[in-house]
């Protein structure tokens, strides 16, 4: 692993040097953020209880205000850092895949909830990358969020590609369009500044201080790349590009679908173009007249199903909301569905087991296996220890473990957590970070020189990637950052849990 900051790099075997300014961020991220935890979560908990509509509202009025509390301090924090050249760079190898579509799956509940579409897709000869990913990821996270912000209406599409054909060290470009208002050639340079918008009003109509692309700018630099942007060259609305030199460390991707012929059919341009260029990454053709069809609900008339077609097999599209209509596509003939944004894997997975039955027309349709996103797993058994001092963190984490269906134990120390954990065992381990007395890493140390290998996921309100290496460093095997949510405990209780293997509870 390497790791370089915005000045320098590091030379091999130098000490880190005690960074006053650094220690002053993050204690500062830990104490902003702590409370915002609570505040996020407790509003999360009020808003699954009965209340009713006036309540209702004042509750989700609370929540983005809070929500826009934490990118405020988000954004403060890291430009801060950047303006001190206190940022480092934890350089490793990154699936371009799996980072785009986290991104493009993070804020599809956001864009949805506005009606709008969002994509993602990586062109085939795109490679894997040696990079940064948290990195990475805060800069298509700042483009593509203030992409869903600022479009009304359409969508949001993110996409890789290859700028130059270096085999050793490409340029990649990372995009995104959407189909908002754009932005005026006389704003293009402004809106990088700090605390620069497009528009005057822009800070009070979307709740914002300019800070977001301001540090997207310094990461690209600090990344030996440039972000700018333009008009979108296929329609209205505005294309962001950040392009940027990389290593390669993998070779090219599978190609399963090398051979195979696949219908798209949807009338959402970002749609189409995502899902053509994912087949295409995956070695397949797109064709009107295909053996497999994949058809979006968008298509379908109003309280109605989108048409099965009269030959081959098809594949309907849905968004998480539409999961109702998985039943009634099923018995109307539909071979199996993809929830939006797409899954390039579970599209190939979809169109081969499509492929498959083609030749028996009188076969039923294949029930695959659900998609997380419409089928959460339940955890119902699953033995967890929760370590967190906070009373308001414990009882946002114990109770979002619980409605998962685990069987939950805490303790408030490390000191504790080690005494549980030589006592009696755990599926999964969360253990916050700070605590009084031994701390998380301490703890967790402790807890592998003993010889337990039970997965311990940190707890933290520090959100640096320097306190990600200080995790993994200690024998952590994740690392979580508050406000915690259901869907990323959800997924990191998918991730490290066996449902084959829990421990024994009793």
């Amino acid at each position: 692993m390497v790791r370089r900051t915005t000045a320098n790099l590091i030379e091999d075997g130098a000490a880190d040097a005690v960074d006053p300014a650094q220690q002053f961020l993050r204690l500062m991220s830990h104490e902003m953020r702590t409370p915002l935890n609570g505040v996020i979560g407790m509003i999360n908990l009020l808003q699954n209880t009965s209340l009713n509509g006036a309540q209702r509202a004042y509750a989700e009025t609370a929540r983005q205000s809070a929500e826009h509390l934490l990118g405020l301090v988000n954004d403060l924090l890291d430009y801060a850092r950047l303006e001190a050249h206190a940022l480092e760079f934890d350089l490793a190898p990154v699936d371009l895949e799996g980072l785009v579509r986290g991104v493009a799956e993070l804020l599809s509940p956001r864009a949805h909830d506005k009606g709008l579409e969002i994509v993602w897709s990586v062109a085939a000869d795109a490679p894997d990358i040696l990079a940064d990913e948290g990195r990475l990821r805060q800069v298509l996270f700042n483009l593509a969020g203030n992409a869903v912000k600022f479009t009304e209406n359409g969508g949001v599409r993110i996409s890789v590609e290859c700028a130059d054909t270096d085999p050793n060290r490409p340029r990649l470009a990372f995009i995104v369009d959407d189909t908002g208002p754009g932005v005026a050639p006389e704003a293009r340079d402004r809106i990088f500044e700090e605390f620069g918008h497009a528009d005057s009003s822009d800070a009070v109509r979307h709740d914002g201080a300019g800070l977001g692309l301001a540090v997207v700018r310094k990461l690209a630099a600090a990344m030996d790349g440039t972000v700018q942007v333009e008009d979108r060259p296929d329609g209205p609305g505005a294309r962001f590009r950040f392009i940027a030199p990389f290593d390669v460390v993998a070779a090219p991707r599978g190609r399963p679908l090398e051979g195979q012929t696949v219908a798209v059919r949807s009338p959402h341009p970002f749609i189409l173009s995502a899902a053509v260029e994912q087949i295409a990454a995956s070695g397949g053709l797109v064709a009107a007249d295909a053996p497999v069809a994949l058809i979006d609900h968008a298509s379908a008339p109003k309280a109605g199903l989108a048409p099965h077609p009269e030959t081959g097999r098809a594949i309907i599209l849905l968004k998480p909301s539409e999961r109702d209509l998985i039943a009634r596509y099923r018995s109307a003939g539909f071979h199996g569905y993809l929830i939006k944004p797409l899954r390039r894997a579970s599209l190939v997975e979809r169109v081969l087991a499509a492929v498959g039955d083609v030749a028996s027309e009188t076969a039923a349709p294949i029930a695959s296996p659900e998609d997380d996103r419409v089928a959460p797993a339940r955890f119902a058994g699953t033995r967890v220890l929760l370590a967190e001092d906070n009373p308001v963190g414990a009882l946002l984490a114990r109770t979002l473990l619980r409605r998962e269906g685990c069987v939950v134990e805490t303790a408030a120390t490390g000191a504790e957590a080690i005494e549980a954990v030589s006592r009696a065992r755990y599926d999964l381990v969360f253990m916050d970070m700070r605590m009084p007395g031994m701390d998380g890493p301490a703890a967790a140390r402790a807890i592998r020189a003993a010889g337990d290998s039970t997965p311990i996921l940190a707890l933290t309100a520090n959100a640096f990637a320097e306190d990600r290496r200080a995790c993994l460093e200690a024998g952590m095997n994740d690392h979580l950052v508050k406000p915690l949510d259901a869907a990323s405990l959800r997924a990191a209780l998918a991730r490290w849990t066996n449902a084959d293997g829990h421990a024994k509870v009793g």
